[in-house]
């Protein structure tokens, strides 16, 4: 399992967190610097090897392998470009 699944698990099932406080940040080609983010509160599913988010548009299916970063309450705790990694406490 990826880390950034993991770690997104973690945030979703551990009841010390909100997710609706989580931001992950992802590849979106197409998307402006094709770079994206979305909250905790629009992602509906975490699946084994994506995530669902739920927008105006209608459902994005997004691998784990797209995310570059994921946030919680603005403090960084994975980041896949410099290999950043901390559990929240």
């Amino acid at each position: 399992m990826r880390t950034s699944h993991r770690l997104l698990l973690r945030l979703y099932h551990d009841a010390r967190f909100s997710f609706e406080e989580v931001w992950v940040e992802y590849i979106d080609r197409g998307a402006p610097g094709d770079r994206a983010s979305t909250s905790g509160r629009e992602i509906s599913q975490l699946d084994r090897d994506y995530m669902v988010i739920e927008s105006p548009r209608g459902q994005s299916f997004i691998p784990y392998h797209r995310i570059t970063a994921i946030r919680y309450q603005g403090r960084l705790l994975w980041d896949r470009e410099t290999g950043e990694h901390q559990l929240p406490e």
